[in-house]
């Protein structure tokens, strides 16, 4: 008896791990491009257009521990120069273990690995009081067993925000680019390009600010509708497929476009996010398994210019990894210190013996 299986594709691109969430906040939210006005240094590499003065002398460092024995980490550093402009660079490292090397019978051979590397720089700049753009230069580089990759790529970004209303917007054109030195020769394949486009507003008299984050808006159809799909019924009578209506096909295809999220404000220090994402919903949805697929949730701590976040993200049953950021702000804090100084020798000196 022959069994056949049909593995999906994924796609036709090198250098996935540019396009993860690297942010507690950002998987927490969806995973896709975020709209907002606020302190977050962890946020500005994947929308460049947030790289202004307020975050120089930023430092993020996130982490996660992904799937099985994947992990990666990345570190963020942001700088303002007079004249020049705002500037960050972030070096990303993803790593997926060791692997067992075996001939073609079978036999071990040894072990190797598999690594990517990603460097990126960015540059932003507000317009005015309301508009700023930015953008990124990717130096991407894969390693796995003999074979290795490199390329470039670049992000272009655009952000709008009125202050009166709590309004954000933002616009992304993101891993515009490819490899200039293929695993194969000859066989040069594009990054992972994307558009996106994010709205958020953080309501009035409620402590709520909401995310509506719209992902893939260069390609319409998203979802598989064919005679290899597991999900597709079958006529008991007739034995034929049973193809959902083109309406069901366009309703599915519309909200796999869009990841919706609540950030909940209760105190001024804290938020709590909360976020689901259709398409990852759909691409993990199982018939005999009921699971959280496309949820995610988390919080995020800024005491003083040191932020402290954590989320987790759904992406199966027992496959749900940890994402963490520890962010602050070095210019702050040496001001939170020469303050503190100040009014001690100002206690000090006003004391009359």
């Amino acid at each position: 008896m022959i069994n056949f299986s049909f593995p999906q594709t994924g796609g036709s691109y090198v250098y996935h791990f540019m396009d993860y969430k690297f942010s507690a906040r950002l998987a927490a939210l969806g995973g896709g491009l975020i709209a907002v006005h606020d302190n977050d240094p962890s946020l500005i590499m994947y929308n460049p257009s947030l790289i202004a003065p307020r975050f120089s002398s930023s430092l993020s460092v996130n982490a996660s521990d992904y799937f099985t024995h994947t992990g990666y980490v990345s570190a963020i550093y942001a700088q303002t120069f007079n004249k020049v402009g705002s500037f960050a660079a972030e070096m990303r490292y993803m790593g997926y273990g060791t692997f067992i090397y075996t001939d073609e019978m079978g036999y071990e051979q040894g072990t190797f690995s598999c690594n990517d590397f990603g460097l990126t720089l960015g540059w932003g700049r507000p317009l005015d009081s309301a508009f700023s753009i930015g953008a990124n230069l990717k130096l991407m580089c894969s390693g796995y067993e003999s074979y290795s990759s490199f390329g470039l790529a670049v992000d272009v970004a655009g952000s709008y925000y009125n202050e009166k209303h709590n309004i954000a917007l933002a616009l992304l054109a993101k891993n515009i680019g490819g490899e200039l030195k293929p695993f194969v020769d000859g066989n040069h394949k594009w990054a992972p390009f994307d558009i996106q486009f994010a709205f958020s507003q953080r309501l009035k008299f409620i402590p709520i600010r909401y995310h509506i984050s719209l992902h893939t808006l260069y390609k319409w159809k998203m979802g598989y509708v064919g005679e290899n799909d597991p999900l597709l019924e079958i006529d008991a009578m007739s034995g034929e497929y049973k193809y959902p209506s083109k309406f069901n096909q366009g309703v599915n295809n519309f909200f796999r476009h869009i990841n919706f999220g609540l950030e909940i404000i209760p105190i001024q220090y804290l938020s709590l996010f909360v976020s689901f994402n259709y398409n990852q919903n759909r691409e993990m949805y199982i018939v005999q398994k009921k699971s959280m697929a496309g949820f995610a949730y988390g919080f995020l701590i800024d005491i003083k210019s040191i932020q402290f976040g954590f989320s987790r993200s759904h992406y199966a049953v027992g496959a749900v990894p940890n994402y963490f950021t520890f962010s602050l702000n070095l210019n702050e804090l040496s001001k939170i210190s020469k303050d503190k100084k100040q009014k001690k020798l100002e206690r000090v000196t006003s004391y009359k013996f």
